[in-house]
């Protein structure tokens, strides 16, 4: 096996991510039109995206990513709109798009037109998710984008297995359509339930955070695998697991927690690189087997196929948002009022990834009775031109959208505020029971360690406060990023001083490595402080 192209994949996808941190454009549209640039040039791998692997291999791990750093209670409260696009817009831009193909497609089954409507349903909010973050949208917006990117996967999944089966000559029905679909999605929301208790108490009572880290990296790998070998969805399963695991991962170990967190955003930034690059490397692949499709018919059936997935995101998307709160009493009550600007940024940020060329990858080259699959070549060409399309119109004109409608900005000061208060009312539970372990004669601490405790409890219950206060004039920092930068700057010197005694041969390296963990994890501490 030559693992000389595969190292190539991620060191250069890898390089490109890096680079598009420097510039305003998404990181995904500039690896996305990486990928096209060097699909060409001779001597480059070939490059097949194969569904057998990014279905069962990459999918799982950049979902429990997501998931488990996604917020429980915030999804649950964004229920109903996350649900009606990861289940309800779905399936009808499973029919919208499959019926325009169908009538513009001449000689293309319907049955075949719907699955190139399932294949495309899905979008892959990633990118957008990424541009809310960065220019600052509301956080009921990111959540519903981000769970809506969670679960659609499935429903899509599902349309795709009921429509394939009516293609290939399976006889598929609408009950048995519906069937299957509650099979996928009750049996995959269950396959998760029972596996998140057990995975947690593993997490919980395995003491080594090595052999912690290494199932915290099976774990999506495994709820994934038992769901679909009971035939219900491993998408499900696994958002599931990631947001109970994610919930309660206060309860780990803290020396997991930091290893698990350095080592998944290694993953997921390895993964999200390598998948966006491999998209724009598969021009080749789709445009050697299109045929008689090619040129300006081709063409006008791409630009058709584009204009309905991006109107029908439309059309949902602002009946879903407003009528439910004009019918329902109660959810006028409960939810926030959507307004047209939320719903707009919604609307756009519809952009296709990864999942849609891999379930078209999928495609059976030919249906029962051996015939070929009825155009799957212009299917695969149809799904890659409506991927690079949506990355690059909506991914370009995203970030300048969400400022043209100018969100009102995130308050500072009274977040900044909720976290002071929150962090007084935890110091002062602190420093009760700091106080109540003192009384007792077995916690006996000579005065200057006691003092030091104490020292500690007031130093974090002044910090965030230090943070609304006056800035030094000269340095434009407040007293709280001042002291960070002193201990960091103290830390950078004991650790010097470390490794020149291990130069020096008075102590070992098992030593220094001792050492340097215990200065890390101060410094770490530091960190997530100015973060």
């Amino acid at each position: 096996m030559d693992v000389m192209p595969l190292l190539l994949l991620v060191a250069g996808s890898a390089a490109v991510a890096g680079a598009a941190r420097r510039t305003p454009l998404p990181a995904p549209l500039l690896l996305v039109a990486a990928g096209l640039v060097i699909s060409y040039i001779p001597g480059v791998p070939d490059y097949r995206l194969d569904p057998e692997v990014v279905l069962p291999l990459v999918l799982p791990p950049l979902l429990y990513t997501s998931a488990s750093d996604s917020s429980y209670l915030d999804l649950r409260a964004q229920l109903r709109p996350v649900a009606l696009l990861s289940v309800g817009y779905v399936l009808f831009a499973t029919v919208v798009v499959g019926w325009a193909a169908y009538l513009v497609i001449p000689g293309m089954p319907l049955p075949a037109a719907l699955v190139l409507g399932a294949v495309v349903a899905p979008p892959d909010a990633v990118a957008a998710t990424a541009v809310a973050r960065r220019v600052g949208l509301p956080s009921r917006i990111t959540t519903i984008l981000q769970g809506e990117s969670l679960l659609n996967d499935a429903t899509a999944i599902t349309a795709y297995k009921v429509a394939l089966a009516a293609a290939i000559g399976e006889g598929a029905t609408w009950a048995g359509g519906i069937e299957e679909f509650l099979i996928a999605s009750v049996g995959g929301v269950g396959v998760g339930l029972l596996l998140m208790a057990p995975l947690h108490w593993l997490r919980t009572h395995l003491r080594e955070p090595l052999l912690q880290n290494t199932l915290s990296l099976l774990i999506p790998f495994v709820a994934y695998a038992v769901a679909e070998q009971v035939h219900a969805s491993g998408v499900l399963a696994v958002v599931v697991v990631a947001l109970y695991l994610g919930h309660r991962a206060w309860e780990v170990d803290f020396a997991t927690r930091l290893q698990e967190d350095a080592v998944w955003k290694m993953v997921a930034f390895i993964l999200e690189s390598a998948v966006f690059a491999l998209i724009g490397l598969q021009l080749p692949v789709v445009l050697k087997g299109l045929g008689e499709y090619e040129g300006v018919t081709a063409a006008w059936y791409a630009v058709v196929v584009f204009v309905v997935v991006v109107l029908a995101r439309f059309v949902w998307v602002y009946p879903a948002a407003f009528l439910p709160r004009l019918m329902s009493e109660r959810i006028r009550t409960r939810e926030d009022n959507p307004t047209w600007r939320g719903a707009m940024v919604t609307s756009w940020a519809g952009m296709r990834g990864v999942v849609s060329l891999a379930i078209a990858f999928s495609i059976p080259l030919t249906v029962h009775g051996g015939h070929a699959f009825p155009q799957r070549n212009l299917i695969l060409f149809l799904t890659f031109t409506t991927v690079i399309g949506t990355l690059v119109l909506q991914g370009v004109t995203l970030p300048p959208l969400i400022r043209l409608l100018r969100f009102p900005s995130r308050d500072r000061q009274a977040e900044t505020l909720a976290e002071a208060n929150a962090q007084a009312q935890a110091s002062l539970a602190a420093e009760s029971r700091l106080e109540e372990l003192l009384s007792d004669e077995r916690n006996a601490l000579p005065p200057p360690l006691a003092e030091r405790l104490r020292s500690v409890l007031e130093r974090r219950r002044n910090a965030v406060w230090e943070r609304l206060g006056q800035v030094n004039p000269v340095t434009g920092e407040s007293v709280d990023d001042t002291y960070r930068r002193l201990s960091r700057d103290m830390i950078s010197a004991e650790r010097a001083v470390f490794v020149r005694l291990r130069d020096h041969r008075y102590i070992d390296d098992e030593m220094l490595r001792a050492l340097l963990r215990r200065l890390d994890l101060e410094e770490a501490a530091a960190y997530r402080e100015a973060a």
